[in-house]
């Protein structure tokens, strides 16, 4: 493989909604590069880059692909990237390890959610941008009223650098306003402006030259003097404006027509930064805890940051990084600095979608794979043992969809908590934790679909067959009022027989302290030795309350009299008569249902502010405060777990994808008595089912 060097290396996501063409344009950058032969569609499953089963099955994107091609003499490491919400996760993976963002608008629907979102990890990243309006051959496509959304929405420093010729079934190519030369066809053969799109072009040619020249204060002279601006200096100007975050170019294209691909890659080419242009990174010396600057050169220290880990249950775990210093070589060994572990490297790989070439080593700013690493998995950095550093990992939204996990067999629950593992291992946005109220197993995902797609995983790659259903609520039960209640257990059977015979007294205790017990016996009605027992009968019969079966909590329960043989007395005895004590004083205690209640945070644009109001005053919420900056508004909230279950699909819908919320356990409260009656009915059914 040809070894590149680091001002001919360009790393670059493509980022979008779901839907506005990225697979299909990586799809064609391959086909116009010549790596592939025949243009791969996403409605038939023959894309290089979608080769998951669950990718081809769904026709999105599941996960992200690297995708490696060569462009006049540059080599071009183009990252496909998922644009459906759930697997946000491989797009903060990505955006980690680009140089700059290649953001797909459709040319139909405009600016979309998931371009918004997309941006705004760019900007957070301070990654440089490059705009592509893409399907315009799509009916009702129009160029100019999307640039107009883009402007709107994220200002002028998005500038046009090509007008398209044509629009919907008759787009033949583009103009490219830094030379003023068509590109038409497939080819992009050159050609003079055709007169029909001239004045459109002369006009945004101008915008381009003012835009470009008011990031330099030399050309802004020669501007306002009428002095001509050379193609040269645009270039340069431009290339120094995108780097520094001053100006986004906007090109357009037809990846399925194959039309406008060219100019694309030569707009990444040309006015898009090297891993070089990017300069530096800084890292965490581990010996001296100090910071430390790494220059992106080959003779420089050593690191590499892991940006993905797929596990497959034959070839093993397959690990993706990007070296930022220094370079990795093939049968050496590495320190992975995040877990204070020595790797040793086998045979490294470039990766194309499945395909896998060997190479020899891999450089500074280039982006390889290789198998079967012990201990590294996502975010982790690798480096020279001699000189171990830390770059800063890969930062993951907090998962907001959460489902218990049902093995349909024993043979499955045998292997799922292993299988489990490896999944997370894959996805860092995937969490398994034990509820210890309920007893089930939760994962916790990044929605709906990403959790149905790790279930299909786990059968797929593991044989692990599971259902998934929606979490049991931890109700819990209390008492609201003070009793007394007596138990007497007597038996007598041939030989020895059982006598305890106890006095309880239960009282209520604030919200969260959970049980204490307590004992006030006098005159040794009821002996030391058996007093603990007592305890024991209490605590065990406080796993299940007498109105639903949930667990009873924050009362204190008092010893305070009781009887006993000297002979058939015994601690299995007052357990016993403790346990049943307990659930009388329960009865006459005003039993009640006590549910999780949750602070919410929602946050959203001002204009869907009326719905989820309405929606959560619909969920029992009781809303606290309201934050409006930027044109969001935060809402901060209590709510009943019961009622947030599917609270993120449902603001997903409410807010078409523009909402956002975190939920934190509060405290409990008591269950309204309509609804209390519901669910103490429901446990009744299912404790009566077989």
């Amino acid at each position: 493989m040809t070894a590149y060097p680091i001002d001919q290396l360009r790393n670059v996501g493509l980022f979008s909604h779901g839907g506005a063409g990225k697979t299909s344009l990586s799809e064609a950058m391959l086909l116009r590069a010549g790596v592939i032969t025949r243009l791969g569609r996403v409605e038939e499953g023959t894309t290089t880059s979608d080769y998951d089963p669950e990718a081809v099955r769904r026709r999105i994107s599941v996960q992200l692909s690297l995708l490696p091609l060569p462009w006049r003499g540059y080599k071009v490491n183009v990252i496909d990237t998922p644009g459906y919400a759930d697997f946000i996760g491989e797009v903060c993976s990505a955006m980690r390890v680009v140089d700059a963002a290649v953001i797909l608008f459709e040319a139909v629907a405009g600016v979309e959610v998931g371009a918004e979102r997309a941006w705004q990890f760019a900007r957070e990243a301070e990654v440089p941008r490059l705009l592509v309006v893409n399907k315009m051959d799509r009916e009702n496509a129009d160029f100019y009223r999307t640039l107009e959304q883009i402007q709107q929405r994220f200002g002028k420093q998005a500038v046009a650098i090509q007008v398209p010729i044509g629009a919907q079934d008759q787009f033949d190519g583009v103009i490219d306003l830094i030379t003023m030369k068509a590109h038409h066809g497939a080819e992009g053969t050159a050609g003079p402006i055709p007169a029909e799109v001239q004045r459109q072009a002369d006009q945004l040619r101008e915008r381009l030259i003012e835009a470009v020249a008011e990031t330099d204060d030399g050309l802004i002279n020669k501007y306002l003097e009428g002095e001509e601006i050379t193609e040269d200096e645009v270039r340069a100007a431009l290339k120094k404006a995108v780097l520094a975050g001053t100006l986004m170019p906007v090109v357009a294209c037809a990846a399925l027509a194959d039309r406008g691909i060219a100019q694309v890659l030569d707009a990444i080419v040309d006015h898009l930064p090297s891993p070089a242009d990017r300069g530096a990174v800084s890292a965490t010396n581990q010996l001296t805890q100090d910071s430390e600057t790494l220059r992106p050169t080959v003779d420089a220290p050593t690191a590499a940051l892991v940006l993905k880990t797929t596990a497959d249950p034959y070839v093993g775990r397959l690990t993706y990084f990007r070296v930022f210093s220094g370079a990795i070589h093939s049968d050496s060994h590495v320190w992975n600095a995040s877990k204070n572990r020595e790797e040793r490297l086998g045979q490294l790989f470039q990766v194309r979608g499945r395909g896998q070439e060997p190479v020899g080593q891999v450089t500074v700013g280039d982006i390889g794979a290789v198998a079967k690493l012990q201990e590294t998995t996502t975010g982790d950095t690798l480096c020279s043992r001699d000189h171990p550093v830390l770059l800063p990992g890969i930062r993951f939204p907090e998962a907001v969809f959460r489902a218990a996990v049902f093995p349909r067999s024993k043979a499955d629950l045998d292997k799922l908590g292993s299988a489990l593992g490896r999944l997370v291992e894959e996805d860092p946005t995937i969490t398994v934790v034990k509820e210890p109220d309920t007893s089930e197993l939760l994962i916790s995902a990044m929605g709906e679909s990403h959790a149905e797609i790790v279930a299909e995983r786990l059968r797929r790659k593991f044989g692990v067959d599971v259902e998934l259903k929606t979490p049991r609520v931890p109700y819990k039960e209390t008492v609201l009022a003070p009793a007394k209640a007596e138990y007497k257990h007597k038996k007598q059977t041939g030989g020895h027989g059982q006598y305890g015979h106890v006095f309880l007294e239960l009282e209520p205790l604030p919200r969260g302290t959970g049980f204490e017990f307590a004992e006030r016996v006098v005159g040794g009605v009821v002996p030391k030795n058996f007093i603990p027992a007592v305890e024991k009968g209490v605590r065990e019969a406080l796993a299940e309350g007498t109105l639903a079966g949930y667990p009873v909590v924050d009362v204190k329960v008092t010893l305070y009299d009781g009887s006993y043989h000297p002979v058939d007395s015994s601690e299995m005895s007052f357990k016993i008569a403790a346990a049943q004590a307990f659930k009388k004083g329960i009865d006459q205690g005003r039993p009640v249902l006590i549910e999780p209640m949750v602070d919410v945070t929602i946050t959203v644009p001002e204009q869907y502010v009326g719905d989820v109001m309405g929606d959560m005053n619909s969920r029992r919420a009781r809303v606290s405060g309201m934050n409006p900056a930027d044109g969001l508004n935060t809402i901060q909230a209590q709510a009943p777990l019961a009622e947030m279950q599917r609270y993120a699909t449902d603001l997903r819908s409410l807010t078409q994808g523009r909402g956002t919320f975190h939920v934190e356990f509060s405290h409990y409260e008591e269950v309204p008595a309509h609804i209390a009656q519901a669910v103490i009915a429901a446990a009744k059914k299912e404790r009566e089912q077989p």
